[in-house]
Formats: structure tokens, C-alpha cells, sequence
């Protein structure tokens, strides 16, 4: 059996947008891999079929495909594509006439897809998915922490909170999740089966690269899947994989007079002015070859690990949503020829949910430290390069429950707490270190980082001196600039209190 798994996730970026990063990354990321993925899903559910994938959608990510701010954001952002595209296809140069030709069909489409399915939020097209049981959705906690570096306080009420949230954006309550960074640490099980959570994600290496089939974590019963990597590195890994290919278009090769994207990748030493012009035709008979090779793949993996474990074996492939169409362009073509094809080939797919239905289940094992970053243990997220993070999540924990712990929960709603909570929960976003590590926009990771916590902290101080008038003023100017989670009650983390 082969398990699809996508994971759907930025941080938050609403009301932050600046090129390159900020709500930039949000639009382009909807265009180009939200929305056709759910159109080729929505396709796959209208021909009845069941148990396609299983898809992780993060809370923060919700939220954003849900805020009034990002949809009217992001139809204009889409306007302004095709706004591009007639630009282009002005040009003198008969190659970008042709590149603004394609970009006018496909952000015409685009337009149409969002007027129809999406104007009103992305809860009610992925629920749509879920209801259908085309998808199973995975939940997770609020903003996407890097929970073992969490204090325990903070971490039960993200993932408490974030199941909720989730609850109640897609009518149906999650059993899954995939963990921010797949990170873990021994005894998080038992966290997992307070919360109700019956099953996660973790990398493959974190079971000794046994993958074949889910492992209960202990005595817990909580399952953890973990990511086949010789077939999910087939797709996509650090040095190769199918978006590479010379045929593919180019991600990173732009037109910078209208922004869009002409060439193919031709080669990997190949200056990006020297790139031969994108051939949708090439591209077309590419994606044929790799997914003739990616269940060619499959099924020998199956064959051989079932053989292995004298059963029939599971493979879990997952990788980022974003993968499919936004860093790779064909993506959403190549899986849904896949996710067609697989059968065909006596593939069974399923999702981790019907894995577990049907005991593609080994016997228990205890699991270390891990995450899926660099080492597949937690460098990224606590080495030298990011000490910086690690004191301030120090610090901002302190201040937060010792503020919070103060404060009268008997009295009513807060909105100070609350917004107090909101600002610690952003500034401890995974994604913050990550991009300092990975030496991505590291100055707009540390800004946005380093702005949140200014905001607790002028909170708090305010708080703490009892100038409450000032402390309710400070909170609503930054709910108003940053409110992600607006349902979000600081008085449900005052019953955790130790």
C-alpha cells in the first residue's frame, strides 16, 4: 500500500508583505499549488475516489486561507498576474509573447477557480475534500512551534487548541497530525493520546529507516508513520529528484520585466540567461517518463519490503504541498497521473488513516529525539547559529506564564492575556530559526521574530506596573496589526497551571 502524505504550511504572513518574503510567498503559494491541487483532487472525488491522500493543513495556514485581509489580498494578487501576462504578451520578443499567452489562459483560470470555490475562505473547499473522503486532513498545533523546545504548559494548550481550531474550520475532529518539523522527543506519546491524537509523522531515520509499517510509540497506542525516503527522495530530494529535470520549467529563471517565469531548467550549470525557452510539450512527455518511474518505484519498494517483513508492506511518501506547483511547476499534473495510474498497476492507495484501518501495524518500539531537518535531530532549531532563538524563547515563556499566572481568569475574558498568549505563540514559530539556519530570509525571520516579542513584552510591562489602560490599549493595536487566532482564550491555559 502506498500513502500519499502533503503537508500544507507557512507561517504567518498576513499584513506582512514585502518581496521577497512576506505575504509574497502566501500568494504565490495559493496559485500555484493550493489551488490546482485542490481542482485535481476535486476532480479525483467527482470520479468517487476514496482515500486519495492524506493532507495537512496547519492552523496558521487556515487561518490565513480564511482572513477576510488575505482574500481580498488575494485577488487582487491574482489580477495583477494577469495584468502581467497581457504585459508580456505585448513584448516584441516572440518568446515572451508566448510566455504571456500561457500566463493569460492560466491566470484566467485561476481567477475563475478562486471567484468560484474560494471567495469565501479555503476552510469550506478543503472540508468539501474531507467530507468526500478523497482526503484525510491532519491537524496540528496553533502557529507551529517547534514543540519539544516548548515548555510543557505551552505546548499542551497549542496542540489542544490547534485540534480545536480545526475542529471547528472543517466540521470534523482530526485523529492525525503531522508535527511541526516531524520534531518529537520521548514521552510527547503520551501528550498525543491526552489530546486525542491517534497517529503522526515522523522521518524515516527516527524508526531506523523501518518504515514498512506504522510503529505504536511505547505503551501508548499513539502510531507513528514514518516517510519511506527512498521513494519520497525519488520525487525530491537535497541533491536531485524529478523537478529537476532539464525539461521542467525553471523556478528560480524570471523575466523581471513582467515577473514571470520563461525557461526551462536546461541544465543545471546553465546561467539562468542562457536557459532554452520553457516547451510545455517536453514538459508533457517528462512528467509521462517520471511517472512511469515513480510507480515503477513503488512497486518494487512494496515488493521488496513486504518480502522483507514476510507481510504486506506500507510506503508513505509525503512532502511539502508546495512542492506541487509552486516549486514544481508539473507537479500537480505528475500526481494526479500518479494517483491514476497507481491502481492501474495494483497499487493499493490509501491515506494514514485507512493504513491503520486496515493494520499495516507493527509491534510497539520506543523512538528518539528526532526531527526532520538537517542531522534529523534538532541543530537547526537549537545549534549555535541560532542561540539567539533559544533565549528568547526562554525569556518570552518566563514573562508570558508569569503575567498570564497573575492575572484574574475568574474575571471574564481577557483580551490583554489573550493577546499576550497570541504574541508569544508568533514569535515562537518554528519557521523563525529555521530561516536563520538555513540562511533563507533570515533578516525577516529575525524581524518578525524579534517584533512579536516586543509586542509581549510592552504588553507586559504594562500589565505588570497595573496600568491596565495602557495594557488593553497595546493589546488591541497589536490584535488589530496581528490576529490570527481571534477565538483564542488565555483563560483555557490557566487550568494547566503547575
Amino acid at each position: 500500500m502506498l500513502a500519499f502524505v502533503l503537508h500544507s504550511h507557512l507561517p504567518w504572513l498576513a499584513h506582512h508583505g514585502a518581496w521577497p518574503v512576506g505575504e509574497e510567498w502566501l500568494y504565490q503559494s495559493w496559485a500555484a499549488s493550493y489551488l490546482p491541487v485542490a481542482e485535481m483532487l476535486g476532480r479525483l472525488a467527482d470520479d468517487g475516489r476514496a482515500d486519495q491522500l492524506t493532507l495537512g493543513v496547519t492552523p496558521v495556514l487556515a487561518a490565513q486561507l480564511d482572513d477576510p485581509y488575505c482574500l481580498r489580498a488575494m485577488h487582487h494578487w491574482l489580477g495583477n498576474w494577469q495584468l502581467r501576462a497581457h504585459e508580456a504578451a505585448l513584448s516584441p520578443d516572440p518568446v515572451v509573447q508566448d510566455v504571456g499567452t500561457r500566463e493569460h489562459r492560466a491566470s484566467a483560470h485561476a481567477l475563475e477557480l478562486f471567484e468560484r470555490d474560494w471567495r469565501h475562505g479555503g476552510s469550506p473547499v478543503l472540508r468539501g475534500l474531507a467530507d468526500a473522503g478523497t482526503v484525510e486532513l491532519l491537524g496540528g498545533p496553533l502557529a507551529h512551534p517547534f514543540q519539544p523546545l516548548l515548555h510543557p504548559r505551552l505546548r499542551e494548550f497549542a496542540l489542544r487548541e490547534g485540534l480545536r481550531y480545526g475542529s471547528e474550520r472543517f466540521g470534523t475532529r482530526s485523529g492525525g497530525i503531522w508535527a511541526p518539523e516531524c520534531a518529537y522527543k520521548p514521552g510527547m506519546e503520551d501528550d498525543y493520546r491526552a489530546a486525542g491524537v491517534t497517529h503522526f509523522m515522523v522521518d524515516g531515520p527516527t524508526l531506523g529507516g523501518d518504515t514498512a509499517l506504522a510503529r505504536p510509540v511505547g505503551g501508548s497506542g499513539v502510531l507513528a508513520f514514518g516517510r519511506d525516503l527512498p521513494v519520497s527522495y525519488r520525487v525530491w530530494s537535497p541533491r536531485s529528484g524529478y523537478p529537476g529535470h532539464s525539461a521542467y520549467r525553471d523556478f528560480y529563471a524570471i523575466d523581471h520585466a513582467t515577473g514571470l517565469k520563461r525557461s526551462r531548467v536546461t541544465g543545471k550549470k546553465v546561467a539562468q540567461d542562457r536557459k532554452a525557452p520553457y516547451d510545455p510539450e517536453r514538459a508533457d512527455r517528462a512528467i509521462d517518463r517520471h511517472v512511469a518511474d515513480f510507480v515503477d518505484t513503488v512497486r518494487r519498494r512494496i515488493r521488496d519490503e513486504s518480502a522483507r517483513i514476510g507481510r504486506d508492506a506500507l510506503v508513505v511518501a509525503a512532502f511539502d504541498t508546495e512542492l506541487y506547483g509552486h516549486w514544481w511547476y508539473e507537479g500537480p499534473i505528475w500526481l494526479e497521473r500518479v494517483l491514476r495510474a497507481l491502481p492501474e498497476a495494483g497499487v493499493e492507495v490509501g491515506t494514514l488513516r485507512s493504513a491503520a484501518e486496515r493494520d499495516y501495524v507493527g509491534a510497539p518500539r520506543e523512538i528518539p529525539s528526532s526531527s526532520w531537518g538537517s542531522g534529523k535531530d534538532w541543530r537547526v532549531w537549537e545549534g549555535p547559529q541560532v542561540r539567539e532563538f533559544t533565549s528568547l524563547n526562554e525569556d518570552l515563556t518566563t514573562t508570558v506564564l508569569r503575567v498570564l499566572d497573575k492575572r484574574d481568569s475568574a474575571a471574564g475574558r481577557d483580551r490583554v492575556a489573550d493577546q499576550l498568549l497570541v504574541e508569544a505563540l508568533l514569535a515562537l514559530q518554528s519557521d523563525w530559526p529555521f530561516m536563520v539556519s538555513k540562511d533563507t530570509a533570515a533578516g525577516y525571520a529575525r524581524d518578525r521574530a524579534y517584533k512579536h516579542a516586543h509586542a509581549l513584552r510592552e504588553i507586559a510591562d504594562a500589565a505588570e506596573r497595573g496600568d491596565e489602560h495602557r495594557a488593553a490599549t497595546l493589546a488591541t493595536a497589536w490584535r488589530h496589526a496581528d490576529n490570527p487566532f481571534p477565538g483564542l482564550d488565555a483563560r483555557l491555559l490557566a487550568g494547566d497551571r503547575a
